[in-house]
C-alpha cells in the first residue's frame, strides 16, 4: 500500500505540474544562461504553426547496455489501476486537461501558431495479469522500433539531458525504460546588445550522461543563433554553404568524433516549412539552398571522421500537401542515413485550434511519400509527436496511434514523444491520468525497444532488429 500510496502522489505531482520551466546554466563551456535557450526553444515552436495552423500539425545488430539502473517500479497494469484511482473513471475515456502557462515573458505567447521545437542547447501493489498485446492483421508487418523522448522541466524542475532523474520520472509513467533522449542546441547565441556572437560547443556531457543511462542520443542541431528569430540575415543556408561556419562546424565535428559514440543527428528538422529561419521560404533562402548546405555541413563530419554520426533528415507531416516539395529537398542517400517526420495533434486546444485529427489522417499520406518515392531504402524516426486533450480523448489517440505504427508503418524504426509544455500545449503524457494510463498500456509492446546502445564502429545506427 505505501509503493501505491508513493506511485499515487507521483503521478498527482506530475498532473499538477506547471509548464513554467526553471533553468539552470549549462555546462560544456559556455557560459550561457539555459532560461535564455528555453525562450528560444518556445519562440520557434510560435513560428511552427503559421502554415501548420491549416493542416493540424507541423506540423546491423544492436548491443544492450547493461547499467546498473532499477526496472521502473510499475507497468502498464499499474499505471492503469492508478488512472483508475485518481479519477474514479474508466482509464480509457477522456481526462481533464492541463494547460500549464507559459514562459514568463515569452515573447508572442498569446499567438503561438501551430507547430513545436528546438529546445534549450548547450548541456506494487500486485500487479494484475496483464492483457496480451493485440495481434495485428494477418499480412500486416510488425517492425521494431525505439522509442523515448524530448522530456521537459515539469517533473522535476529541469529538463532533461541535464538532469537524468527527469527521464526517470518519465519512465515510471511510462513503465518502461527508455532507448532514445532528445535534446535541441542551435549553433549560437548572439545577444542582442551587440556583444560578439558565443558558439555552442559539442555537448559532451549530456551526450555522455545519455549514453551511461543506457539510452541513444538524438541532438536536434539548427543552424540558426538565439535569441530566434525567422529572419536572421546572419544564418542563411547560403552562409552555411559559402562557408562562413566552417571552423565552428569543423570544430563540433571532430568533438563529436572524439566522444566516439554513436548518436543520431537530426540536422535542420521541418525544412519543407516557413517556421524556421533555414527553411528555402524563409529568411532569404533559395531553392537549392538547404540540400547544398546539409551536404556541406556533412561532408566537414566526413572529412574529419565523424562516422559515429547518424544523419537524420526529418521534414514536417503534410497531410494536405501544402509544404515544400520534399524530393526537392531531399540530400540524397549517401548524404542521409534515416528519413523522419514530425508532427501533432493539435485538436481544439484554444492555445491553437486545429480540428482533432487521427495519427493515420496526420502521418499517412507523408510516410507513403517519403517510404514509397523520396527515400524508400531508408528507415524512419518520428523526432516529435504529440496530443492536446481538448477536442477528443488523447488516451485513445495514444493507444490507435502507438498500435498503428508497428503494425502498419513498417519504415518506422524509432518515436520520440514530445513530452513537453509548451504555450498552453499539454503534449505530456502526463496531461491525465488516462493518457497516462493508455501509454503506459501501449508501449508495453514488444514492438518498443527498451535500453539499448549500439556499438561504436558499427556506422549508422540500424533499426533494431
Amino acid at each position: 500500500m505505501l509503493l501505491v500510496a508513493c506511485a499515487l502522489a507521483l503521478v498527482g505531482a506530475a498532473l499538477a505540474a506547471g509548464g513554467i520551466d526553471k533553468q539552470r546554466p549549462w555546462l560544456d563551456d559556455i557560459a550561457v544562461d539555459q532560461h535564455e535557450l528555453l525562450v528560444h526553444a518556445h519562440s520557434v515552436h510560435l513560428r511552427r504553426g503559421e502554415a501548420a495552423a491549416s493542416v493540424g500539425g507541423h506540423s546491423a545488430a544492436t548491443h544492450r547496455r547493461r547499467v546498473a539502473r532499477a526496472r521502473p517500479a510499475w507497468g502498464a497494469e499499474i499505471a492503469l489501476s492508478r488512472a483508475v484511482a485518481l479519477t474514479g473513471a474508466d482509464p480509457k475515456a477522456p481526462g481533464p486537461s492541463a494547460s500549464p502557462p507559459s514562459v514568463a515573458g515569452h515573447p508572442g505567447a498569446a499567438a503561438r501558431p501551430a507547430q513545436p521545437s528546438p529546445g534549450p542547447a548547450p548541456d506494487p501493489g500486485t500487479p494484475q495479469p496483464k492483457e496480451p498485446t493485440p495481434t495485428p492483421p494477418s499480412g500486416e508487418p510488425v517492425s521494431a522500433l525505439y522509442w523515448g523522448a524530448s522530456i521537459g522541466s515539469q517533473l522535476t524542475g529541469q529538463q532533461a539531458p541535464w538532469d537524468m532523474g527527469a527521464v526517470s520520472e518519465f519512465e515510471q509513467i511510462a513503465g518502461k525504460r527508455v532507448s532514445l533522449v532528445n535534446f535541441f542546441s542551435p549553433f549560437a547565441n548572439c545577444p542582442t546588445t551587440g556583444d560578439p556572437c558565443s558558439f555552442y560547443k559539442f555537448p559532451t556531457t549530456p551526450m555522455e550522461s545519455i549514453r551511461e543511462y543506457g539510452a541513444i542520443p538524438i541532438l536536434s542541431w539548427s543552424s540558426q543563433s538565439i535569441p530566434s528569430a525567422k529572419a536572421e540575415p546572419n544564418f542563411q543556408l547560403s552562409d552555411v554553404t559559402a562557408g562562413t561556419y566552417d571552423s565552428y562546424i569543423r570544430e563540433f565535428a571532430t568533438a563529436a568524433k572524439n566522444w566516439g559514440h554513436p548518436f543520431f543527428l537530426r540536422f535542420n528538422w521541418e525544412m519543407n516549412g516557413s517556421w524556421f529561419p533555414w527553411g528555402e521560404g524563409a529568411n532569404g533562402n533559395q531553392p537549392g539552398d538547404f540540400v547544398a548546405a546539409w551536404r556541406h555541413v556533412h561532408d566537414i563530419f566526413s572529412e574529419v571522421g565523424a562516422d559515429n554520426v547518424t544523419w537524420v533528415w526529418c521534414p514536417n507531416i503534410d497531410p494536405d500537401g501544402i509544404f515544400a516539395n520534399l524530393a526537392s529537398l531531399y540530400p540524397g542517400d549517401s548524404y542521409v542515413d534515416w528519413t523522419g517526420l514530425d508532427g501533432y495533434n493539435w485538436g481544439l486546444n484554444p492555445a491553437n485550434p486545429d480540428r482533432w485529427r487521427s495519427f493515420d489522417e496526420l502521418y499517412e499520406a507523408t510516410y507513403q511519400r517519403i517510404a514509397d518515392q523520396v527515400a524508400p531504402e531508408k528507415p524512419l524516426l518520428i523526432g516529435e509527436i504529440g496530443s492536446t486533450e481538448k477536442g477528443g480523448s488523447k488516451a485513445e489517440w495514444i493507444e490507435e496511434a502507438l498500435a498503428a505504427i508497428p503494425a502498419r508503418y513498417p519504415k518506422i524504426g524509432g518515436l520520440v514523444w514530445f513530452d513537453t509544455y509548451d504555450d498552453g500545449m499539454d503534449w505530456p503524457i502526463e496531461t491525465s491520468a488516462s493518457a497516462a494510463g493508455a501509454f503506459a498500456e501501449a508501449i508495453q509492446s514488444p514492438a518498443y525497444v527498451e535500453e539499448s546502445e549500439v556499438t561504436a564502429g558499427e556506422g549508422p545506427i540500424p533499426p533494431p532488429s
